[in-house]
């Protein structure tokens, strides 16, 4: 049975149902990924903070020489007696300015440096996660989907630990810095200045509520474009037996239009408030112009204090402005993150009981069900009923049944790949949710109808579950499954690189590859789930008899649907509407006159 995708609405709820208490806030989150590199990041940031304090150093100095040595009343006297402090001064310019660019480039390559590790140590923490899921994660996400969320919208993270936490604390640190300063100077002149800033943090707030679900509806389409296209690249060989090229692009254009709009959508949200935003800072200047000149003429603020405030205006426009970037940058971030931190939390339902059972010895084999009932969490029936079976260790038991009855669903119980929702799965008389996982499916070899190859060589993929196996038994299990006359005609033979997913191999060919690949790991039990459907009858023949000559000992399942497979069966099980209907021997079971009968005479012609 073929496991279906849940719903989106159904993937929302299970999204809803993550453990909340094991999250943090986002940039707790990105705090705790950072372990290691704390320290070098703290360093980076209090690096911008005080390289925007010393922005205050070149003001600070034009007002003294401006004021002592040029404006003043006693300007003349001073550049004679005091010419000494003239040239500390153009001097220290000089210096604190070469000194802010040093310490500017630090800080970018310090941040950036943790910014890259941080990325290196999700990337490969999600990739951990991903990889220990259950079944019922993978028929949630979709393959594009997970995809996004470890490029672009890691790529995002990055950029917030790289950038915006960086652009926020110079902004913040330039800002509070120039006001102080100001304030110092002539607090009415930097009152009147720092009055157009509510205007602004309102505008700012007003954008923040608008581009937050637009960035969040942003990643989501950018998934589904993933989806497409992978699915589409994935099933070019459908696509293209079917003529359906036209199709499929226009499918994309479709995603790729809706990315488009949604992505124009969220840009156009800042421009639509950044005039505002423009016009507010850029009354400073203004405001500046009419009330400082007021001031000079007055008497109230010397020229220097004004040259000084004039050089510095910037330090309040420039940050106010940045506030709309900074705060575009931080939703896309918080969106991206929202998509990450779910598969970082996230945690599979089958996973190793505290008190597992530890293995001291190879599995003799024997599998026993007792009153197993299975029902997939996004389905309305059950697929099995109350099914009990025994096999014992070297028993070989052939399964049929009608497309969509069980048979794979059963199969998938005993790796628990799921788990039942009633009764038990035993192997050697032991419950399989006692086992250890990795050292039950270690015993257990899987090859299915639809094979799954590796881009890589034919050795490489046989050797897939035991990399340390030696040449010549590659060359044994490939005989066992029928696959070493094909393979001695292949280009490299052994060492031929096959395509993606086996591109340039026969069905027959990479089902016999996938038997070898299960043989390799010599499980002591092999579950073959269709895996002789594209083959002829006098290979299907020769892999029978090699599996009856197994050098080790092994209980078999085997799910097939032509007679020539299980007649040879020491016990065949039919499965109908979830439920073993019929047991017994190939003679026993034809004497019963019952549905196994009915496929014995189609399948003879009868």
């Amino acid at each position: 049975m073929r496991v279906q995708p849940v719903s989106e609405r159904a993937r929302s709820v299970q999204v809803r149902r993550i453990v909340k208490e094991k999250q943090r806030s986002k940039l707790g989150w990105l705090w705790e990924n950072m372990k290691g590199y704390r320290a070098v990041y703290v360093i980076g940031i209090l690096g911008t903070m005080a390289y925007n304090v010393m922005q205050l150093a070149v003001p600070y100095a034009t007002q003294q020489i401006v004021d002592l040595f040029l404006t003043g009343e006693d300007a003349a006297a001073n550049l004679a007696t005091k010419r000494e402090l003239f040239y500390q001064l153009v001097i220290a310019m000089v210096v604190l300015t070469f000194l802010r660019t040093v310490i500017v480039y630090a800080v970018c390559m310090d941040i950036e440096h943790v910014s890259q590790k941080v990325l290196y140590r999700i990337r490969t923490y999600l990739f951990d996660k991903i990889e220990h899921q259950d079944m019922k994660f993978y028929s949630t996400f979709r393959t594009g989907d997970l995809m996004t969320r470890l490029t672009g919208d890691l790529d995002a993270v990055r950029h917030m630990v790289a950038w915006v936490i960086r652009s926020i604390v110079e902004s913040l640190s330039l800002l509070v810095a120039t006001t102080f300063y100001f304030l110092y100077m002539d607090w009415r002149l930097a009152l009147s200045l720092l009055a157009i800033a509510p205007f602004i943090f309102l505008i700012i707030i007003l954008f923040k509520n608008k581009v937050a679900p637009r960035h969040k509806a942003l990643r989501e389409k950018l998934a589904q474009m993933n989806t497409a296209a992978q699915e589409n690249i994935s099933g070019n060989r459908v696509v293209k037996a079917f003529a359906r090229e036209d199709y499929e692009i226009s499918k994309f254009n479709e995603c790729n239009t809706e990315y488009s709009k949604t992505n124009r959508r969220t840009a156009m949200t800042w421009l639509t408030y950044y005039p505002y935003v423009e016009s507010f800072a850029n009354l400073m200047p203004l405001v500046l112009l009419v009330v400082g000149g007021l001031f000079i003429i007055n008497d109230q603020i010397t020229m220097g204090e004004f040259v000084a405030f004039s050089g510095l205006i910037w330090a309040i426009a420039n940050p106010m402005r940045q506030l709309g970037n900074i705060m575009n940058e931080f939703q896309r971030f918080s969106a991206a993150a929202d998509k990450v931190m779910e598969i970082y939390y996230s945690e599979p339902e089958i996973v190793d009981k505290p008190d597992a059972v530890e293995l001291t010895e190879r599995i003799k084999g024997k599998i026993e069900f007792k009153n197993v009932s299975f029902q997939y969490a996004d389905g309305n029936l059950p697929v099995l009923h109350n099914v009990s079976f025994v096999a014992n260790p070297g028993e070989t038991i052939a399964i049929m049944g009608e497309t969509g009855c069980g048979k794979t669903s059963l199969i998938q119980l005993i790796p628990r790949f799921y788990e039942p929702t009633e009764g038990e799965v035993l192997v050697d008389d032991i419950n399989v949710k006692d086992m250890k996982l990795r050292q039950l499916r270690k015993n257990i070899g899987l090859a299915t109808q639809d094979v799954l190859l590796y881009s890589d060589t034919i050795d490489g993929n046989i050797a897939y579950g035991d990399s340390h196996i030696k040449p010549e038994e590659v060359v044994k299990f490939a005989r066992y499954s029928a696959a070493s006359d094909f393979i001695a005609k292949m280009p490299e033979g052994y060492d031929t690189i096959v395509g993606e997913r086996g591109v340039g191999l026969s069905g027959g060919q990479k089902q016999r590859i996938s038997l070898a690949r299960a043989l390799a790991v010599k499980p002591s039990i092999l579950i073959l789930d269709d895996t002789t459907s594209a083959v002829d009858m006098e290979t299907e023949k020769q892999i029978q008899h090699s599996l009856n000559e197994l050098d080790f000992p092994c209980t078999k399942l085997i799910i097939a649907q032509r007679i020539s497979t299980t007649k040879f069966a020491d016990r065949i099980l039919v499965i109908q509407d979830g439920q073993i209907t019929e047991s017994g021997t190939h003679d026993e079971l034809v004497a019963k006159k019952g549905y196994y009968y009915s496929l014995v005479q189609l399948q003879m012609g009868a």
